[in-house]
């Protein structure tokens, strides 16, 4: 009997968000994921092809959103910025003059007027935390007006309006024990008035809001408690609202992403995805068998479905490497229990990470590529029987970059347009394309 074909009508990309990372003493030189037990994992990766992904170049750290947006097939210079991402995905209305910043308080200390940031966000009650953002909530200089809107706890997004830029430095050092720095216009920007004046605004706020908070009762109360004051505000990584072509105009794909995090959210609703907002537990493995149950009956209806857990990562910022691999065990038991619903013979099933998180050392992400894998009808089965760093860069894949990736999604999917093709005005990567049917004239 002759054996048809079947043909993947969809990909569910599996994005275990900083999975990758380097080797450890304490486990034998190894990886986390190279020293857990991971025999889901390793048993598709068996049954598909695989290779090293890295969403830039090789030894660039990046942050999630930025990997994953060049993941989704964007370019470096259509990312709208975290702030404006965070902000939609909280729910916060932003207008599109409005600059949007990554903000959140600190304890921090004067020293010949310098301003030393002591500790990030002190742990605060939720009382607390809303009396300190009334009492800086709004503030004007000059022709602008800021605002500070709450996302969580004592995070939240500072509103810039009146012809402001987000060209424009951090003032959060990261690290503890270091200088807040002062908001300075990028090079490129240094004779925009408007980046020179939103630099000129977040330095006024930043003082007033040390000055305002260093007063405020309650600090003098912590202080008593000897608990260390809520005294500052620090910022990062500006946006704004501009626009691009949405996902399915790009790809010719109907997307939805399954996320637990606001950045995910404010992605998806950006590149005009659906999404399903889960919540995360203390099981990650639990949770990331229910959001692939969900993507396995949400796939029917969808041609790329993008299911995230942020559990690695959060696992790798404990500077433990032990915790992260009890994490990616107790993933690799989720992905278990669902495995055989993803296999149904219609799906290409990726799975992968949007970078490299060190479980030791001073770096938040590094810029070692990841393992990723591809499973389903068609696929080409190398000779790897193992999913980590290491195994996976002698697969059949080879090495994958960012701007590959969605290509090579379409390319699985049999929807990769043959180059010199043109069924539509604009030179789309995607067939068929939204085609103009041709009438007979009279």
């Amino acid at each position: 009997m002759v054996k048809t074909k079947r043909i993947a009508s969809r990909c569910i990309l599996v994005l275990l968000d900083g999975l990758g990372d380097r080797s450890y003493p304490q486990l034998d030189d190894r990886t986390p994921l190279q020293a857990a037990r991971t025999p889901n994992l390793d048993a598709l990766a068996a049954r598909g092809a695989n290779g090293l992904f890295h969403a830039n170049g090789q030894g660039i750290a990046l942050a999630s959103e930025n990997a994953h947006f060049a993941m989704f097939g964007y370019r470096p210079d259509e990312f709208p910025g975290r702030g404006i991402l965070e902000a939609m995905g909280a729910g916060i209305e932003i207008g599109p003059d409005t600059v949007a910043f990554l903000a959140h308080f600190i304890h921090a200390r004067a020293t010949d007027k310098t301003l030393f940031l002591e500790h990030h966000r002190p742990a605060v009650t939720a009382e607390e935390a809303r009396a300190f953002i009334k009492s800086v909530a709004r503030y004007t200089v000059g022709a602008t007006q800021v605002e500070f809107r709450q996302t969580r706890g004592l995070d939240g997004i500072l509103c810039l309006t009146g012809n402001a830029s987000r060209r424009v430095t951090d003032t959060d050092p990261v690290q503890d024990n270091c200088p807040v720095m002062a908001a300075q216009p990028l090079r490129a920007a240094i004779a925009d008035q408007r980046a020179v004046r939103t630099a000129e605004a977040l330095n006024s706020y930043i003082s007033w809001c040390y000055r305002t908070l260093s007063d405020h009762p309650l600090n003098r109360e912590r202080e008593k408690k000897n608990l260390p004051p809520v005294n500052g505000i620090v910022t990062q990584r500006p946006g704004r609202r501009d626009q691009v072509p949405p996902f399915s105009q790009r790809w010719g794909l109907k997307a939805i992403s399954i996320s637990s995090a606001i950045v995910y959210w404010g992605l998806a609703e950006f590149l005009g995805m659906e999404v399903n907002k889960v919540r995360d537990s203390a099981d990650p493995g639990a949770d990331l068998a229910k959001r692939l149950r969900l993507a396995a009956g949400l796939a029917e209806d969808y041609g790329f479905v993008h299911v995230h857990t942020k559990a690695p990562d959060q696992a790798a910022h404990t500077k433990d490497p032990e915790n992260k691999v009890a994490v990616i065990e107790a993933l690799d038991a989720g992905i278990g229990r669902v495995a055989d619903q993803l296999l149904d013979g219609r799906t290409i099933l990726v799975i992968t990470a949007d970078h490299s998180t060190p479980s030791s050392g001073p770096q938040v992400h590094s810029g070692e590529p990841v393992p990723i894998m591809a499973v389903g009808p068609g696929m080409r089965v190398d000779t790897i029987r193992g999913f980590d760093e290491i195994q996976c860069a002698g697969g059949a894949l080879g090495s994958v970059r960012g701007v590959d990736f969605m290509p090579m999604v379409l390319n699985f999917l049999d929807q990769a347009k043959l180059q010199g093709l043109m069924d539509t005005p604009d030179d789309q990567p995607y067939w068929p394309g939204c085609r103009t049917v041709f009438r007979l004239k009279k």
